[in-house]
């Protein structure tokens, strides 16, 4: 009788320890971030209503690569959004029109950008602001046929460009979507639809501080992170501005799109709301101290912007030499006898975007703009390796 028990003791607690190992393997198979279906990840491209498209047009949009379009920019105009240029009314009909290509594309449009978030924090003070901006953005999104809204804050709590800031900036910023969600579910019950809600994210730890993302995602469809200018205009050191993981050339204070990334899971949102950016521009430096191959080196200009046609446009000169950083998987170019910098992303830094989106489980690629790709040779990379 007790070897019985000994026996029965030992047994019951084998079986329980094999059920859940069984559960374990089926919940770790569940969360595997390498099965996330390929038909569910996302290739989000913003198209810029104030650049100048000439020959460019937004009906030569190749719809059926991407799975959603943001129209940037509108303004903020008496606490309500508005578009403010006279071609924004020729051309956002064309890009709601490219629905007829991609009956399955979602056009958004979005408010704000690097120059029009001077009023973000005006009317996220307030509760009756926030509501007159939340009913604005469902009013102006039907009047033109749009499937969502897309907040480009630039940024909460923070200096950019002649912006007023607030400390209360990261609660309000948090309520601010609850109203716009609120008001978009209310539209939403009456045409029978979901409508989007999506915000781009700055990618150093600054913006995660000063927001609060763990609670401001449940509002929210999913995450368009800048995973870009790193080095950008403000700086006089040269740099990648769009690594995928950190250099250990690294002599500043850079970043990288892992890290970035990191940082957005770690305040609390899930990976598959996070939607990695991709620039389809380089940044340009000039007179730039000579060594190390323009890597990491003080310039006499800040960096400027270059599309990425321009950039094939300068390597048909044959002054620039290709240059890559193994350890954070970019590219750059070095002009010696000009003594000019270019960090830029090649169709190799996308196809490695693009698998490290597909491995961590994040929900796709969102990109800075169509118009700088003429010969979609980024994107063409882009939606083969992600599809």
């Amino acid at each position: 009788m007790k070897s019985i028990c000994k026996s029965k003791q030992l047994i019951v607690p084998l079986i329980l320890m094999l059920l859940f190992l069984g559960c374990s393997k089926s919940v770790e198979k569940k969360e595997d971030p390498v099965k996330v279906l390929v038909e569910d990840l996302k290739i989000i491209g913003y198209v810029a209503g104030y650049e100048d498209y000439d020959p460019f047009d937004p009906s030569s949009v190749d719809a059926n690569k991407l799975t959603h379009i943001n129209y940037a920019f509108a303004n903020i105009v008496e606490g309500k959004p508005k578009f403010e240029l006279e071609l924004d009314s020729i051309k956002i009909p064309k890009v709601i029109a490219l629905k007829k290509k991609n009956p399955n594309l979602k056009v958004l449009y979005s408010i704000g950008g690097w120059v029009w978030s001077d009023k973000f924090s005006h009317t996220a003070a307030y509760p009756d602001a926030r509501k007159k901006f939340a009913k604005g953005c469902v009013k102006l999104m039907k009047k033109h046929g749009f499937d969502g809204v897309d907040l480009d804050w630039e940024y909460p709590g923070q200096r950019a460009e002649d912006n007023a800031i607030r400390s209360s900036d990261k609660e309000n910023f948090t309520m601010l979507l609850a109203e716009i969600r609120k008001q978009l579910d209310a539209a939403a019950k009456t045409d029978n639809t979901h409508y989007l809600l999506t915000i781009a994210t700055g990618a150093n730890q600054a913006y995660i501080d000063n927001t609060d993302l763990g609670k401001a995602h449940q509002y929210l469809d999913f995450i368009n992170i800048m995973c870009y200018d790193y080095y950008h205009g403000w700086y006089y050191q040269t740099g990648h501005h769009a690594n995928l993981y950190p250099s250990d050339k690294e002599r500043f204070t850079g970043n990288s799109g892992q890290e970035a990334i990191t940082r957005h899971i770690k305040a609390g949102v899930p990976a598959n709301k996070l939607i990695m950016g991709i620039p389809f521009y380089g940044r340009m430096w000039e007179k730039v101290s000579i060594g190390n191959g323009g890597l990491y080196e003080n310039a006499m200009s800040p960096g400027m912007i270059i599309p990425y046609w321009d950039i094939i446009e300068k390597l048909k000169s044959g002054s620039y030499k290709k240059e890559y950083d193994e350890t954070a998987k970019a590219s750059y170019l070095w002009n010696a006898a000009d003594s000019i910098f270019i960090s830029w992303e090649t169709p190799k830094d996308i196809e490695l975007k693009a698998k490290y989106i597909k491995q961590n489980g994040l929900g796709g690629a969102m990109f800075w703009e169509y118009s700088l790709d003429k010969n979609q040779e980024l994107l063409n990379t882009l939606y083969k390796t992600i599809k």
